[in-house]
């Protein structure tokens, strides 16, 4: 159980793992009030007092408040490392720096086509390396972003 939740040190960051982050994950994409059978099913967990214990959890820490049905409603949203929240989907951060990196990339293109007749031959290196260097660090982002969307740690069923 104590694997499955990490309180960390530093500041008020609550590190949710296992199977308690995949019934918020869960009640984030619902969108509406949950409940312990509907969590069970979703998630695949064994009754619905497991998955009641981690709806508790999660309402202990503060993520997630009951409602007078006896559902539970997203409070606030997790700060989950490595992760960043886009609408209610969970994308790692390493996609952001690499969107970034590809804007860049297509506004230093874009110059580059339109200075490309007018420059010297020193504007035209440098800046052919410097969307070099632009589209190497795309690509590196890209490709840790492809790693880390695969490396989704596995939900055990207890």
């Amino acid at each position: 159980m104590a694997a499955e939740l990490e309180t960390l040190t530093n500041g008020q960051t609550d590190e949710l793992l296992g199977t308690t982050l995949a019934v918020y994950i869960y009640a984030v994409n619902k969108g509406k009030p949950v409940g312990p059978r509907d969590v069970m099913k979703s998630v695949g967990l064994s009754s619905p007092s497991v998955a009641y214990r981690h709806l508790q959890k999660l309402e202990d820490l503060g993520y997630l408040q009951k409602n007078e049905y006896g559902e539970y409603t997203v409070k606030r949203r997790a700060h989950i490392r490595g992760q960043v929240w886009v609408g209610s989907h969970l994308l790692p951060k390493m996609w952001l720096y690499a969107s970034v990196f590809f804007a860049i990339l297509i506004v230093e293109m874009i110059i580059l086509v339109l200075h490309f007749a007018v420059e010297t031959n020193e504007f035209k290196v440098f800046f052919l390396l410097l969307t070099l260097v632009t589209g190497l660090a795309l690509a590196v982002f890209a490709v840790e972003g492809v790693i880390q969307s695969k490396r989704k740690s596995p939900v055990p069923t207890e």
